[in-house]
C-alpha cells in the first residue's frame, strides 16, 4: 500500500475505532514496522488531526471523538451552481483532473432529494457552454497524470514533439500550468536528468511505475 493511501486508511481506522490502538496493532493491521506508524501517526497530527495517546487498559491512540465534518446541506439552487460550475470547468478544460471533479459533482448532485434533483436537471438543461478550447487530452492520460501529481510517483510516458518525433520517458510531474487551450506539464525528466515542460495533449500514453 502506498503511504498515502495508508494515511487515509489509517485515518479512517482511527475514526472507526470506539476504543485506542497501540502502535504495534497499527503496524501488524497495515504491514509496516513500528517505526514507519510512529511516522504515520506525526504525519497525520501534522495534518491537524487530533491524535492523541491514552495510556492503561483500553488505550492508544485513537481520534478526537468530536473531529468530524460537519453534514452539508444544498439547496436545488446551490447544488445547480456548483454542479454548472463544475460542468463548465470540465467542458473548458480548466482542469485536467476531469474523474476527481467529476466525482465531487456527482456527490453534490446525490446528496440532493428525488425532487430536487428532478428541479436540478430542468435548470440544467438551460444552460449552454460554448467556446470550448482545442487540444484535448487522453482520458487515460488525464487519470495517470492527476494519479502521478497526487501521489508523487514516477510514470512512463510516451511523448510526441512537435516536430513528430516521439520518445519514451520516465518523469516526476511537479506541477502544472493551465492556459486557455493548453495544460502544461512541469516535470523531472528522470532518465535526462533535467526539468521539462511538456504539453499534456503530446503524451500519448502514460503508466505509473510499479
Amino acid at each position: 500500500m502506498r503511504r498515502q493511501a495508508r494515511l487515509f486508511a489509517l485515518a479512517e481506522h482511527l475514526r472507526a475505532r470506539r476504543t485506542g490502538v497501540t502502535a504495534a496493532e497499527l503496524a501488524d493491521r497495515f504491514g509496516v514496522t513500528l517505526r514507519t506508524i510512529y511516522r504515520d501517526l506525526d504525519a497525520l497530527r501534522e495534518a491537524e488531526l487530533p491524535i492523541s495517546a491514552e495510556r492503561g487498559r483500553g488505550g492508544g491512540y485513537a481520534l478526537d471523538r468530536t473531529y468530524s465534518l460537519p453534514p452539508v446541506n444544498f439547496t436545488a439552487r446551490e447544488a445547480a451552481l456548483l454542479s454548472a460550475l463544475g460542468d463548465w470547468a470540465i467542458r473548458m478544460r480548466l482542469v485536467p483532473f476531469t474523474r476527481t471533479l467529476q466525482g465531487s459533482i456527482d456527490k453534490v448532485r446525490g446528496a440532493l432529494a428525488a425532487s430536487a434533483q428532478r428541479e436540478l436537471l430542468e435548470l440544467m438543461r438551460e444552460l449552454t457552454f460554448v467556446g470550448i478550447p482545442a487540444h484535448p487530452a487522453a482520458p487515460g492520460v488525464r487519470e495517470a497524470v492527476e494519479d502521478a501529481w497526487f501521489e508523487r510517483r514516477v510514470t512512463r510516458i510516451r511523448y510526441r514533439a512537435s516536430d513528430g518525433t516521439v520518445t519514451d520517458r520516465r518523469v516526476r510531474v511537479r506541477g502544472l500550468t493551465m492556459e486557455r487551450s493548453l495544460t502544461m506539464v512541469h516535470c523531472d525528466d528522470l532518465e535526462r536528468g533535467e526539468r521539462r515542460t511538456l504539453r499534456l495533449d503530446r503524451i500519448e500514453k502514460a503508466k505509473l511505475d510499479a
